[in-house]
């Protein structure tokens, strides 16, 4: 077989990488909400017919020509399984930009959700919801061992990847040490924690605070556990009980941003 020449290896270098640093996102809601998102940069839609009437006002409104297509035999390159219906959206990933000015937001008190190597992006994608939902400034996760913006992310966070900054950074650890210094308190999600979730939230009413949460099954690293300044439970009413990361986040989030 004849070796490729340079030219063309490096063409090919240059596409797979360019096509690295863009995702699909797929289904109606994810697709509307990123188009009505002026800071996310829209490369290529693909819809159904049905899909295309559903989304006129959205598509006209950006500007975009879309490609109509079959959506038995939809021609865009999303795992098997997924649930497209009729509308996939091709975009570059979001720039939030400072993610510490993110975390400090613009009112009178922050909270910061921090998550430690959360992978699952149906876990992320619900936990940007609630975030959305409870008022958090900014979900902030380590660049490596966490879920990225994906299509899977967008759809389960049914629009607030458009809305809620997901910051993923360097080191989780150097983060909370520079949030610590700027005056919030961290508060670790941890089943062994001393006080209740309710408990340490009716003590921080006031001031900024983080929400460290890691993955299901190892929990926070030793890191991570050792900066929190208190680590807090979710009580159960029974002697067995657990909740999984997403569904604990909206609990935790719910008793520290109400009244």
């Amino acid at each position: 077989m004849a070796k490729k020449p340079t030219w063309v290896i490096e063409k090919e270098r240059g596409r797979r990488a360019a096509a690295s640093e863009t995702l699909w996102l797929f289904g109606l809601h994810a697709v509307r909400d990123a188009l009505s998102n002026p800071n996310r940069e829209v490369l290529r839609l693909v819809v159904s017919k049905n899909a295309g009437d559903k989304l006129a006002d959205a598509i006209a409104a950006r500007g975009i020509t879309p490609e109509i297509a079959d959506p038995r035999k939809f021609p865009v390159p999303l795992d098997p399984g997924s649930v497209h219906q009729g509308a996939a959206l091709e975009v570059k990933p979001l720039d939030w930009g400072d993610w510490r000015a993110l975390a400090r937001g613009t009112g009178e008190r922050a909270v910061v959700v921090m998550l430690d190597r959360v992978s699952d992006p149906h876990n992320v994608g619900a936990i940007l919801r609630s975030a959305e939902v409870f008022g958090a400034t900014a979900v902030i996760a380590p660049a490596r061992h966490s879920a990225p913006e994906t299509g899977a992310l967008a759809k389960t966070a049914s629009g607030a990847l458009e809305r809620m900054p997901y910051a993923r950074i360097g080191n989780l650890g150097d983060a909370m040490e520079a949030l610590k210094a700027d005056g919030f308190w961290m508060i670790g999600l941890a089943e062994e924690g001393a006080q209740s979730i309710d408990e340490v939230a009716a003590i921080h009413r006031e001031g900024n605070v983080a929400l460290v949460m890691g993955a299901e099954g190892p929990g926070l690293r030793e890191r991570t556990r050792e900066l929190c300044d208190v680590l807090a439970k979710i009580p159960f009413a029974r002697d067995f009980g657990s909740l999984n990361v997403s569904n604990a986040a909206a609990v935790a989030l719910y008793a520290l941003t109400r009244g």
